[in-house]
């Protein structure tokens, strides 16, 4: 692997998009350095969303590129959203261009 080459867990949110300031508080809170926040659309166990009316039925997903250590952390925090909230969160190994 070249050394220009780095290593991290992509960390990956889906959630209602009122949930934004909230989860960007928690990120700065773990220490993440950056993240990208897209709208999305779809349907699950928590009905469709359509994102048709800004800030109303919608999704947003936030992604993030951390240590495992911070990884765990998110994964531990978001415990308190997951059980009322459409919010579903995921992680993959990774490697590429990133600090």
């Amino acid at each position: 692997m070249s050394s220009n080459i780095n290593e991290g867990i992509l960390f990956t949110i889906i959630c209602e998009a009122f949930l934004q300031d909230r989860l960007i508080h928690l990120l700065q809170t773990i220490g993440v350095s950056g993240y990208t926040i897209i709208p999305a659309q779809g349907a699950g166990s928590h009905g469709r969303r359509i994102g048709d009316i800004a800030g109303y039925n919608t999704n947003i997903e936030i992604k993030t590129i951390v240590t495992s250590e911070k990884s765990d952390q998110l994964l531990d925090e978001l415990n308190q959203f997951e059980t009322n909230r459409a919010l579903i969160a995921f992680r993959q190994k990774v490697d590429g261009l990133f600090d």
